[in-house]
């Protein structure tokens, strides 16, 4: 576990401006009122940039790339991980955590891959994780209890309406619920991830693909990827987004993302919605879907029973380029500790700490608790190769044209989409 946070007060040393940059969202505005506890231990100030998620990225890595000295902490996508660490602009976290008494063993294992490690599955650690986070769905709970409707959907499908099993209940379900009057007021099936100018489409697909079987690469031969990428299983996988999509989204709903769909569902329009978990506490307390009204569950399975869904959430990391990284690591190794982060969960933060997530209170604590650990448990997630902006704009493309734009075959947007990803391990020397 962790050592006790002994931090030198404001007369003891003279007080930092530290800077923190994220993402303009919810458990941002929780993290402010978390860190007040910091600036009153430590005598620091902090300050924080958070910038809109669409330009989130472009922002963020303009500044790393740049060597620019805006933030002192980073909690950065995990996709960028691989280019941080290699190009020098993250502090390497090995020394420091050893030091201290920070075990990663103390985390949820899958965030550790995703955020900290690179390379991946080796002891190098870059971040620690700070907000679990993987994409989830959201249902109107109080339309699937209504009789009549529970009625309806059995005559129609021979079982009850419940919460799904596989990628093909949720389609039947969505596929009911499209067009349906509830309430006097027409709805419809579901609300997924369709964007295409950042990540939004990738994010959303990939849940469907990893399920049916799709593989980055050959387990056995890295960035092997033919019969892979592009197997008849993933080919399944893409069909199958493309069919959730023509059948049962919401009338011009072609260029969604997280905004968007919650929208959606806040308003009523949908039964289901994909997202990530980090909408729940959100939801839960929405005047009009929460409460008892909505209910959560992981990314259910495929057709032969495989279970994934994709990762989501963020690593905080010291940027390399700051001139007050022993503050900036002063701040981290509080942040670290099981008690401020029970009370980042409690703020609506998602902690990563097992400590938090394997407390008795813990799946009782909200209605998402429980559904949020049974996700983080079958995570999976995009490259963070350094060159994985190249890999993901080639992914964004490929899906939105098939699943949106209706060109071509599944079988040829994934044939693309392998020759694609060589090109670009090829342009790396990576063959």
């Amino acid at each position: 576990m962790y050592t006790a946070v002994v931090m030198a007060s404001a007369s003891d040393a003279q007080a930092a401006d530290l800077t923190l940059c994220w993402a303009a969202w919810d458990p941002a505005n929780a993290l402010v009122e978390l860190s007040k506890d910091f600036e009153e231990k430590s005598g620091n100030k902090m300050h924080f940039e958070f910038v809109p998620w669409p330009n989130f990225a472009d922002r963020m890595l303009n500044e790393l790339n740049s060597g620019g000295k805006l933030c002192d902490l980073l909690i950065g996508d995990s996709q960028w991980l691989g280019g941080a660490a290699e190009n020098g602009q993250y502090v390497k976290l090995n020394d420091f955590f050893e030091k201290e008494g920070i075990k990663m063993e103390d985390f949820i294992p899958a965030t550790v891959v995703g955020y900290a490690e690179w390379p991946k599955n080796s002891p190098n650690y870059w971040a620690m994780p700070a907000f679990g986070d993987v994409v989830g769905w959201t249902y109107r709970k109080d339309w699937f209890e209504r009789p009549d409707i529970q009625a309806d959907f059995k005559q129609r499908y021979g079982r009850d309406l419940a919460v799904p099993k596989n990628w093909n209940d949720l389609v039947d379900i969505a596929t009911f619920f499209q067009g349906r009057e509830i309430d006097g007021k027409k709805v419809y099936g579901a609300a997924i991830y369709t964007e295409r100018g950042s990540e939004g489409i990738t994010m959303g697909a990939m849940n469907a693909l990893y399920s049916y079987g799709f593989e980055y690469q050959n387990p056995n031969k890295p960035y092997d990827l033919d019969g892979f990428v592009n197997s008849p299983d993933a080919v399944a996988g893409l069909e199958e987004y493309k069919k959730l999509y023509d059948c049962c989204t919401p009338p011009g709903h072609s260029d969604a993302y997280m905004t968007q769909d919650v929208d959606a569902y806040r308003s009523g329009q949908v039964a289901l919605q994909m997202n990530f978990t980090f909408t729940w506490p959100g939801i839960n307390a929405d005047a009009n879907v929460g409460g008892d009204k909505s209910g959560y569950f992981p990314n259910p399975a495929g057709p032969k029973g495989a279970q994934f869904a994709q990762l989501g959430g963020q690593g905080i990391s010291v940027v390399a380029a700051s001139e007050k990284q022993k503050e900036a690591l002063d701040y981290i190794k509080w942040f670290g500790q099981p008690n401020i982060q029970q009370t980042w969960w409690k703020l609506g933060g998602y902690s990563a700490l097992q400590a938090v997530v394997e407390d008795p209170s813990f799946a009782s604590s909200q209605p998402y608790a429980k559904p949020f650990l049974n996700s983080m448990a079958i995570v999976k997630d995009f490259w963070a190769e350094p060159s994985y902006a190249s890999l993901l704009q080639a992914s964004q493309e490929r899906f939105h044209d098939y699943v949106v734009a209706n060109q071509g075959t599944a079988k040829e947007a994934l044939d693309g989409l392998a020759k694609d990803w060589k090109a670009v391990f090829e342009d790396e020397g990576k063959y």
